[in-house]
């Protein structure tokens, strides 16, 4: 970018990932807070999704601000833990240094500019969440034991088919790759992800969408598959997935399991002679 006359200034990390469902190996992610310091850029750490860990005991999740407090802007939307989805509440730590102060001012102001604030019944629930009381905590162990036993579900089923697709390990989305059938959805005229995320929301619903809407080129066969729908319909039938020692054994969670299945190698199914 320099090379070309642009000035780059923010590395964006996301070290629990969306849509991946994964989270950023340590070592890794070291490498790469230490590169960007060395460059003089600013990282924003988007950590909407660390408190979603599917098996805390089993994997190391770390913050770039752990790594260079100074140099690091944390931010997290509370819908991804905390909060109801349809709450608009989010938070932004700024480095306790002078250049944070100044990058906290000149964010009040664009938010105060734009009417960015809080509604009043929000901002009270969402600092209640924020001190993390034992209903609020008990509610994320939950949600994160369900979406990761659905999640690790699906993931089988995916790859059953052939569908490349990394092991999910937080939040509530998968992303698989559908190339190495490339040849048979052609035969259905599913030549890109445009085309996949269409076939597949006729499947299995909304919760269905294509690479291109992040970043991939459209003609590759990616799609971001989410983990609620798998939980139930309702939002009853989700709170009894929720309280369920395994959700797995519900049977409204076995039911909606079997149709995603069933909607990929369907979908995978060549024709016989």
């Amino acid at each position: 970018m320099r090379a070309e006359g642009g000035v780059p200034r923010i590395l964006l990390l996301s070290v629990a990932d969306d849509p991946t469902g994964t989270v950023a190996p340590p070592e890794l992610l070291h490498e790469v807070c230490e590169a960007a310091v060395a460059e003089g850029l600013l990282i924003v750490s988007d950590e909407t999704w660390r408190d979603t860990v599917h098996h805390p005991h089993g994997t190391v999740l770390l913050s770039p601000a752990e790594m260079a407090p100074e140099d690091v802007v944390v931010l997290t939307d509370l819908a991804g833990a905390f909060t109801p989805a349809g709450w608009p509440a989010a938070v932004a730590r700024f480095p306790a240094t002078e250049r944070g102060a100044e990058l906290r001012a000149r964010v009040l102001s664009t938010l105060t500019a734009v009417r960015g604030g809080l509604p009043a019944p929000v901002s009270v629930a969402a600092a209640y969440a924020l001190t993390e009381p034992e209903p609020v905590r008990g509610r994320m162990t939950a949600a994160a034991r369900a979406h990761g036993a659905v999640a690790a579900a699906a993931y089988r089923a995916l790859t059953s088919v052939g569908a490349l697709c990394r092991p999910p390990q937080a939040g509530r989305h998968l992303y698989a790759d559908l190339d190495e059938l490339r040849g048979v959805l052609a035969a259905r005229s599913l030549t890109d992800s445009v085309e996949l995320e269409r076939e597949l929301a006729g499947r299995l619903g909304p919760a269905v969408a294509g690479g291109h809407r992040f970043g991939d080129p459209p003609h590759t066969l990616r799609v971001r598959l989410a983990t609620l729908p798998l939980l139930g319909a309702s939002d009853e039938l989700r709170l009894a997935a929720l309280a369920a020692p395994d959700p797995l054994e519900l049977p409204h969670v076995a039911e909606e399991l079997a149709a995603f299945e069933t909607a990929f190698r369907d979908l995978v199914r060549t024709e016989g002679p």
